[in-house]
């Protein structure tokens, strides 16, 4: 396993982490996903250890809680080896206490967290949306009285907008406050809106990209093809709304490439989809989820080889689509290569 440096800090992450979102199995979203319980938990978490996976991903949100109380039980004992990482922000009742990020809410939300895990701190801790109701200075002093206690490590945000990141970060370094290492995004083949400012912002700001959904929300695991109907087992069918948007086109040109690179390669479209992040500026980790052992290992089966420059550029052709304004008018004239850094 290859570890990186999260952003501009000294935290070191593997490349490809591991999501709990499968964990628990509660509510009509997460009990889609999946509904690992402990027993299986651990097994998953042995099978991570084992490939190098250090870096384990869940929220307060997923399946109310019990996504933080299973992979406590899993690690359990073994703290000293894992690095864990959670959120906080969305809403996880229907009280006003109950979500933001807020003193007061943040606060609560890390010291749940930390007796659902069973641990005493949290490695990462990430805001997983912004709260515009809230100023960033109450946020960030928040952070910082948490990071004092002891209570987290590194901070980090989730699904911000290249503005709020960038006042975040700007009133962190006014203030001498906590400054966000990390920033969970979507990002994939088949979603690649990260680029056009987030990217930039965080090789720039010393940002790392946690990457969430790499497969699309599900579309890159190769069962999903041009022709064909969506599969009976495909999580799409319930979850496919609550997900990032696609466009169909887009998505069979993408998997069209990936199944003549996994026919050159000998490796499935899934862990061709995952390399092909694992090259990308700013991205310090990749989140993989699995319901299963098999499906956890061909994870896994992303790293330790490369893809070469002609399949990257192949890949990078199907998976491009026309940049949104201010960008695209420089983009299409080539201009953009020329004020920023060719790696964005």
């Amino acid at each position: 396993m290859e570890y990186r440096r999260l952003g501009a800090s000294g935290l070191l992450v593997p490349a490809l982490s591991f999501g709990a979102g499968t964990f628990g199995g509660r509510g009509e979203l997460f009990s889609a996903w999946g509904d690992t319980d402990a027993r299986q938990a651990r097994r998953l978490v042995d099978i991570s250890l084992e490939a190098g996976v250090t870096l384990f991903d869940t929220a307060d949100v997923y399946s109310d809680g019990a996504s933080e109380e299973v992979l406590g039980e899993a690690i359990r004992g073994r703290r000293d080896q894992v690095l864990i990482s959670t959120k906080a922000t969305l809403p996880t009742g229907p009280g006003p206490a109950d979500a933001g990020s807020g003193r007061g809410r943040l606060i609560s939300a890390v010291e749940g967290s930390l007796r659902r895990l069973g641990i005493d701190h949290i490695d990462l801790f990430q805001l997983h949306a912004f709260d515009a109701g809230t100023p960033v200075e109450e946020v960030l002093a928040a952070l910082d009285t948490l990071v004092r206690a002891g209570k987290i490590r590194y901070v980090g945000a989730s699904n911000f907008a290249g503005w709020q990141l960038m006042k975040s970060l700007a009133a962190a370094d006014r203030h001498g406050l906590p400054r966000y290492v990390a920033h969970q995004v979507y990002y994939s083949l088949v979603g690649r809106d990260y680029e056009w400012e987030l990217m930039p912002l965080g090789l720039d700001q010393g940002v790392g990209a946690v990457v969430w959904s790499p497969l699309g929300w599900g579309r890159l695991t190769g069962k999903i093809r041009r022709g064909q109907p969506l599969p009976a087992g495909s999580r799409l069918h319930q979850t496919a709304e609550a997900g990032p948007p696609v466009d169909d086109e887009v998505l069979y040109d993408v998997v069209d490439v990936l199944d003549e690179i996994a026919a050159e390669t000998g490796r499935t479209v899934p862990q061709i989809a995952l390399n092909w992040l694992l090259r990308r500026p700013t991205v310090a980790t990749v989140i993989v989820g699995a319901r299963d052992e098999e499906q956890l290992r061909q994870n896994l089966g992303a790293v330790g080889w490369s893809l070469d420059a002609d399949q990257i550029a192949r890949l990078d052709k199907a998976s491009a689509v026309t940049a949104p304004y201010p960008y695209y008018p420089y983009y299409r004239l080539g201009d953009f290569a020329r004020v920023n850094p060719p790696a964005v």
